[in-house]
């Protein structure tokens, strides 16, 4: 039997990020000394009293289906928190919690996109953005933002990509894979573009907003709320609480819409893992004590790692506003060492010195390397080294 697959099947890649960290597992498990700098989840653990909670619940009796859309102690605290640290009022009507940000993300396109409309996606990206758009049989239109503008789109980009077909715009900030943030007053002025398209909503992905320390954060609506009414928040609990494995996201919006979303997450997965809720509920209430002293070693980590990669000759670095990631553009080295692409950078680098990171091209920007520092500064310094000394030959 022939086996003919779908055609979202071929239109979609494996994610870059888990097949760098497939390839450097597969080397270490052959006994190469490898560094992997490649996986997006913190080092930490998981604070006690969230672990704790989980334990409390499983011993409860904890483990039965729950609602589709998340149980109610969840959602309350959700709503508490975008109206504590955002200022944005949601009834609990207007909040879906998923298994993990990238399941709301991609309910957001199944639900509202159609073949043909276009979503604006501003580059360089988190991997599965554009995918997910393939998925929902719509188009994305990327915009290229360069390291002059520090990975950043201005308004007039923006503007210039919207046609009328355009019926999405997705916002991430910090950013992953850079870690720069927009400031209040740049969202303003994206802001005042897309309130002359009222047709045209918006997903601000919040993912890094506690990991953050060069200014406060602040999303679009924080820029201009008149934006309520067509956009959604996109959030969780993977990064600030180092619970990436717990696997909650959430979403707040508006209700029409979030509640298209959970029907389409009925239909696939159903409700999030009960037991990772009771934790996320833990994570979300128990303060942000344990997540100021991630934010403050990453902080460190990111000083060390920017003045070595500054020191290296081809290396142009672009300082992080936050996150765990840094976006240097080592194009200079791929032209002197005569290397067709950043993806061969990638592999030669960890084949020569067993250091494993991912190519800027898979987030829109080639020519560039995302390199985690979510590890000790014993192993950053190592691996510093070892890219050096790659850069030098």
């Amino acid at each position: 039997m022939d086996i003919v697959l779908a055609h979202r099947t071929q239109q979609v890649k494996p994610s870059p990020t888990l097949a760098v960290a497939a390839k450097a597992s597969k080397m270490k498990a052959e006994g190469k000394d490898i560094i992997g700098l490649g996986t997006g989840e913190p080092d930490f653990d998981t604070p006690d009293h969230i672990k704790q909670a989980a334990i409390e619940a499983i011993n409860a009796g904890f483990t039965k289906y729950t609602p589709v859309d998340g149980i109610p102690a969840l959602k309350e605290a959700i709503c508490n928190k975008f109206k504590n640290d955002n200022g944005l009022d949601y009834e609990m009507n207007q909040v879906l919690v998923s298994t993990g940000g990238k399941q709301s993300l991609y309910n957001l396109c199944q639900a509202y996109l159609n073949p043909g409309d276009e979503v604006i996606i501003p580059a360089p990206y988190w991997v599965s953005y554009p995918d997910m758009v393939l998925l929902a049989e719509a188009k994305p239109v990327i915009v290229h933002a360069t390291s002059a503008d520090r990975y950043k789109i201005n308004a007039e980009q923006l503007e210039a990509a919207i046609t009328d077909k355009t019926r999405l715009f997705f916002i991430n900030s910090p950013s992953n894979p850079s870690g720069v943030a927009y400031s209040l007053e740049e969202l303003k002025a994206l802001g005042e573009v897309l309130k002359k398209y009222p047709d045209v909503l918006i997903a601000t992905d919040d993912m890094y907003e506690h990991i953050i320390w060069s200014q406060p954060f602040s999303n679009i609506l924080n820029a201009c709320p008149e934006l309520y009414e067509r956009t959604l928040v996109f959030n969780g609990v993977s990064k600030a609480y180092s619970m990436t494995g717990w696997r909650i996201g959430y979403a707040g919006g508006p209700k029409e819409i979030i509640g298209a979303m959970k029907k389409i997450q009925s239909q696939s997965t159903s409700n999030p893992c009960s037991i990772a809720q009771k934790a996320a509920v833990a994570a979300l209430t128990g303060g942000h004590e344990s997540v100021q002293k991630m934010v403050d070693a990453f902080q460190e980590r990111h000083q060390f790692v920017s003045e070595r990669l500054g020191g290296m000759q081809g290396v142009e670095v672009i300082p992080a506003d936050g996150t765990f990631y840094i976006f240097p553009n080592v194009q200079q080295i791929i032209e002197k060492r005569g290397f067709a692409n950043d993806i061969e950078f990638a592999d030669r680098l960890l084949q020569e010195q067993g250091v494993a990171l991912v190519p800027g091209s898979a987030f829109g920007n080639e020519g560039c390397i995302r390199i985690s520092f979510a590890t000790s500064m014993e192993i950053l310094q190592d691996a510093m080294n070892r890219l050096e000394k790659f850069a030098g030959n």
